[in-house]
């Protein structure tokens, strides 16, 4: 029978969750669907179907996300993509996202996507390059500060949910805007995030809520109590601070905590925890994927960012999946601010378009991915001025998965 793609119906959401959980091997839980619900944008996910039967989809949450130099700007935050077992490698995925990515460019609607990768192998051939990277962290509690570091003289304190969350939003609002990566949360999304009913838990304890004046920090404990005594590990969901100090107060706290082992963290992968201590070898850190970005239309997506030097430019870009992005473009950039228009000039770099999706975060080089053969350069000596104008200041790094 002919595979059918369309967008879903409000009243749709359990059918298409009940396909999700049984594409990642995961339980059915028709009490999740009204957390999902304040999320569900029916007409932003695509559903497949082999004639009644909902085989495949893929979804949409509509987002801001940070950039380099400019703030929060539209994002399409794409999720629960998934085709349930028994109908795979029947080309369910390739027209979920050309359904979304077409979409998005006769629309129009986002100049760029960005999503979570279950596996890391998948969308590089839909042109999602890797923009971010996330750190496990593993500190042993009580960790020295070297000396010199300040945490100031202010009370860090353990509060209840209901009294840190609305403080929690305040800070994370204020700081947002000038963190590459971080995204936009509605109440939907707040509670989504910081669900905490048992099932939720998975074997932790329930949310602990950290305040400082400054920031908060939220942790989980998953208990080990052998024979020589309390070996809990310390499980942070989320550290945010608006200062130096008052991050290091934050972390000086959460190594404090008695009957603790080893505090674990998937934190920023520049977080400066490990200049703070005196023994940087104490963090053990291993480094993996997170955000991957698209870049849905070249012209549009560019000029929405920062720049870190000013640069002109002709690039050739590869797109076979988006061939509206094929071609030559003239990059210039002046006091930070890019314009990008159609040339017939010569290139001076040919670029994939998976590489200006990893580049274009500003935490990827250009000239990393020309050794991985991304990236090209025709013109000598082009590459390395136009690597440095996407450079970012800081490292991108998105504190959630959605």
């Amino acid at each position: 029978m002919a595979l059918t793609l369309r967008t879903l119906d409000h009243d749709e959401l359990g059918p298409f969750q009940r396909m999700v959980d049984n594409a990642f091997l995961s339980d059915a839980r028709e009490e999740f669907l009204e957390r999902w619900r304040g999320l569900f944008e029916p007409e932003r996910h695509h559903a497949v179907f082999d004639g009644d039967e909902l085989i495949g989809g893929g979804g949409i949450q509509t987002r801001d996300l940070t950039l380099p130099g400019s703030g929060p700007q539209p994002v399409a935050a794409v999720t629960s993509v998934a085709v349930k077992p028994g109908h795979r490698r029947r080309g369910v995925l390739t027209r979920v996202m050309t359904a979304q990515l077409h979409g998005m460019h006769e629309g129009p609607q986002e100049a760029f996507a960005a999503l979570w990768a279950s596996e890391a192998g998948i969308y590089g051939r839909f042109g999602y390059g890797m923009a971010s990277e996330f750190t496990r962290l593993s500190v042993p509690r009580g960790a020295a500060f070297r000396p010199g570091v300040s945490t100031g003289d202010v009370r860090v304190r353990e509060v209840l949910a209901d009294e840190a969350m609305l403080f929690m939003k305040e800070v994370y609002d204020r700081i947002r805007p000038g963190r590459t990566g971080w995204l936009s949360r509605s109440d939907a999304n707040w509670l989504h995030q910081f669900a905490d009913e048992e099932r939720d838990r998975d074997g932790l304890t329930a949310y602990r809520y950290v305040l400082h004046p400054q920031g908060y920090a939220v942790y989980r404990v998953k208990h080990d109590w052998p024979e020589r005594g309390p070996r809990n590990e310390l499980h942070v969901r989320e550290l945010v601070a608006e200062t130096d100090e008052a991050f290091a107060a934050l972390y000086r706290y959460l190594l404090d905590v008695d009957q603790v082992g080893e505090l674990k963290f998937f934190t920023a992968s520049d977080d400066p925890l490990v200049h703070l201590l005196a023994d940087p070898r104490l963090a053990l850190r291993m480094r993996s994927d997170s955000l991957w970005v698209r870049i849905v239309d070249v012209d549009r997506a560019l000029p929405l960012r920062r720049y870190l030097s000013d640069v002109d430019t002709v690039l050739d870009v590869d797109d076979s999946f988006c061939p509206w992005n094929g071609g030559r473009w003239r990059l210039t950039v002046k006091g930070g601010e890019a314009s990008v228009r159609r040339s017939d000039e010569a290139p001076d770099v040919a670029v994939d378009i998976q590489a200006l999706g990893a580049a274009f975060l500003g935490g990827t080089r250009l000239s990393t991915l020309a050794r991985g053969q991304l990236v090209r350069e025709l013109t000598p000596g082009a590459l390395n001025p136009l690597s440095h104008a996407f450079s970012g200041d800081r490292e991108p790094h998105c504190p959630e998965v959605f």
